[in-house]
Formats: structure tokens, sequence, C-alpha cells
């Protein structure tokens, strides 16, 4: 399966693309990236709601640059995997355990059989969720995790008991494939970029948003109800004071200061009891770290080299 590369986002060389099937059926799309000569080890980078692939083309190279292989998929709904509705831009998935059968298929299906151990993950927003899940399952999958603004939960009351309660009543109701209240089908990472949570770096923004221009059905838009009820699922479980306390492998979670799509004090909260985990607020940045101004990614970088052994850079 091929990749979008446009003038402002070619496709880094050296590329492996295509698609794997889930145990449930589902296509999904991957791609990856040797190592340079004589190096070892694979990040495998997990993207958030919404992103896709080819958004993450600079952050291949930033890896690549310290020495690593990457590998990466389009979680099940977006980007160029399987979508469950007859309207693909509706953000849906049945249950959040969903996407640990994606990684699943991944792991055993791209990373073991092709990609150089050791193996670690770096994952945005949705997908530190994800790992946050899998870590706490007790699956050795990685060996160390480096999560980005981690939906751990969202700002203000925005999953309070009355919200969980409207959004489960309408799913029981049969409206599941329904966009949330509020929710329309405009791309996410589309709006004018004044108006825009993301990110304060108005070329990246703009990068982001040709790509899309090129290929708009590798975008969704609003979250359906039942991804919201699954999601606050997930979200109302990280709760729990032990959580965080039964993951035993190293987590380095990276907070945004300027956040308003997750929630930062929730990020903290959550690493203060982790065993073996620690956190960092970069302060001033928006939620898409990654995508944001060289000022903030550094700090990331820099964060990212003294955690992940073998990083070129270190």
């Amino acid at each position: 399966m091929t990749l979008v590369s446009i003038p402002a986002n070619p496709v880094p060389d050296n590329v492996v693309s295509g698609t794997i099937q889930t145990s449930d059926g589902v296509t999904l799309r991957f791609a990856r990236w040797a190592p340079p000569p004589g190096r070892k080890g694979t990040v495998c980078v997990f993207t958030g709601r919404g992103e896709y692939i080819e958004k993450y083309f600079e952050t291949v190279r930033d890896l690549h640059d310290r020495g690593f292989a990457v590998a990466m998929i389009d979680w099940r709904g977006q980007g160029g995997s399987d979508r469950a509705l007859s309207d693909p831009r509706k953000g849906y998935v049945r249950h959040f355990a969903d996407f640990e059968r994606d990684v699943e298929a991944f792991y055993r299906q791209v990373v073991l059989p092709d990609c150089p151990p050791p193996y670690f993950a770096l994952a945005h927003s949705m997908g530190g969720a994800v790992m946050l899940r899998i870590a706490h399952a007790g699956k050795n999958w990685f060996e160390r995790y480096v999560l980005s603004a981690p939906m751990i939960d969202l700002p203000g009351r925005t999953t309070s008991w009355p919200v969980r309660a409207l959004v489960l009543t309408m799913r029981l109701a049969g409206l599941g494939g329904r966009y949330v209240p509020g929710g329309d089908d405009a791309l996410v990472g589309t709006p004018p970029f004044a108006d825009n949570p993301l990110t304060s770096d108005p070329v990246r923004y703009a990068r982001n948003a040709a790509i899309l221009d090129e290929d708009p059905s590798l975008g969704i838009a609003a979250p359906t109800v039942a991804w919201a009820d699954t999601a606050f699922r997930a979200m109302h479980g990280f709760r729990e004071t032990s959580y965080p306390s039964k993951i035993r492998q190293p987590i380095l979670m990276m907070a945004a200061g300027s956040d308003s799509i997750v929630s930062t004090p929730a990020i903290e909260e959550f690493a203060y009891h982790l065993h073996c985990g620690s956190h960092l607020v970069i302060p001033g940045s928006r939620h898409e770290i990654l995508q944001e101004q060289d000022r903030y990614r550094a700090q990331f970088w820099a964060a990212f080299d003294a955690f992940v052994p073998g990083s070129a850079a270190f």
C-alpha cells in the first residue's frame, strides 16, 4: 500500500509498506524503515486519534538520525486502515481493547519478523493511552515507553459522570455511530491555524493540512458516541490509584504545558504513582509536541535521548 508524498513532506527513503490483518479481520496499513548500517533497535511509533503515518515522516527522520529503525501502523478506523462505518469520516471504535488487537497484530507480523531488537514505543495522546493499557496488562513487547501528551484524562469536567452518563445512554439507545453532541464532519487538523489547539507552529500545521488536501481519505472528523464511551471507560480506569503502581516497565511521560486537549495535571498525577516512571512538562507547548516549534521539540528529544538506550544523539 502506497504512502502519500508531497513536496513539503516526502516519504523517507527505503520504506517498506503494506497491510496486515488483525485477529478479528481488520486490515491495517503499516510502514517500516531499517536502521542505519551497523545500528540496532527499533522505535515503534503509535499515533493519536485522527492521525496517520504520513504526519510522522519528520519524526521518522529524527529517529533514523538517532540510529533507530522505525515501524508504524494506522489504527483501525483512521489513516489507510479499515473503517467500520459507511461514513469513513466518523471516528469510531467498538471497544478500546480493539486497539490492543492492532498492536498485537503489528508486533507479531511486522516488528518481530522484520525489525531489529530491542523494541521501544513512542506514542502520542490516544496512542499513549493504548500503550499504558498494554504495559498495565504485563505484555513485555517494549522495553521502554516514551509517551507524548498521553490521553489519561481530558481537561475540566469533560469526563465527569453526567457527561459519561449521557454518552452511555446515547450508545445504549443505538446511537453509537453518531457524532458526539457538537461534533461534525470537519477533518481533524484542517480548521484555520489561528483556531487550532494542536500546535503553535504554522509551518508544520500547514504541512499536515496539505497532506489531507492531497488525500482527504487519510483523515477523520469528530469522534462518535461509541468512541467517546469506550475512551471514557479507559480513562476512568486510569484514575484508580493502584493502576500506575502495577506498571513495571520504564515510562517517560512528556506533557504539554499549554495543552487544551488532554489534562496535563492528570499526566503529572499518574506519573507520580509509577514505580519506574518519570515525567516532564514542556512549558508553552500545545498538545502535539512533535508537531510543535523547534524550541519545544528540542526539549522532547533531549529527554528522549537521555531515556532511550542506544540513541546516537546521546
